[in-house]
């Protein structure tokens, strides 16, 4: 699954529908250099209304996450990770679908995809990156702040050989199966 070519791109799985991986151009010259990484004409799912920058250490698993209120946009800006979903939306033209993206801070991309999503990002190295949503993390709580196991079996996603660091709530998040039946009116 791992790249050699170090170019952000969709490594594993398929599409899925409303997510979008958008390219971006770095202008350099002398002083530096200057990158657009988000813009409204670009059509993403995502109406930020709260950005944050997130250092992670190598070997950290931030995830597996799920929102019922809330859409993303991810931006490595520096080092390498994988963004790993899974559409659990029901209805969904790409329902059970899972990708997983290889970012590199050197290969510039933004990552955009809606709520309902399982989604997790893991540090192949010191990594820094951007990420937006689209309500306040002071306005959502644990009625929309819900889990699953990175390695829970009905998950389907293909880590690559890792042993990550993981927060404590992370430790204890179960199955998709069991996320499923806890929501309330299902995702």
């Amino acid at each position: 699954m791992i790249s050699e070519t170090k170019m952000s791109r969709l490594v594993d799985g398929g599409d899925i529908w409303q997510v979008s991986l958008k390219k971006l151009k770095r202008h350099t010259d002398r002083r530096g250099s200057f990158s657009e990484f988000f813009r409204d004409e670009w059509g993403t799912v995502i109406d930020p209304v709260q950005w944050s920058i997130v250092e992670s250490e190598a070997n950290v698993l931030r995830g597996m996450h799920f929102h019922r209120r809330h859409d993303e946009f991810f931006c490595l800006v520096k080092g390498h990770c994988i963004v790993a979903l899974k559409d659990i939306r029901s209805g969904s033209p790409s329902e059970n679908v899972v990708s997983v993206f290889e970012l590199f801070g050197d290969d510039l991309a933004a990552l955009a995809f809606p709520r309902g999503l399982i989604h997790g990002w893991y540090f192949f190295e010191t990594s820094t990156h951007v990420q937006a949503v689209s309500e306040s993390y002071s306005d959502y709580g644990k009625d929309d702040n819900w889990g699953v196991s990175w390695t829970a079996s009905d998950l389907g996603i293909n880590w690559p050989d890792i042993n990550p660091i993981l927060s404590e709530r992370a430790e204890s998040f179960s199955t998709v199966a069991k996320l499923r039946a806890s929501i309330p009116d299902g995702p």
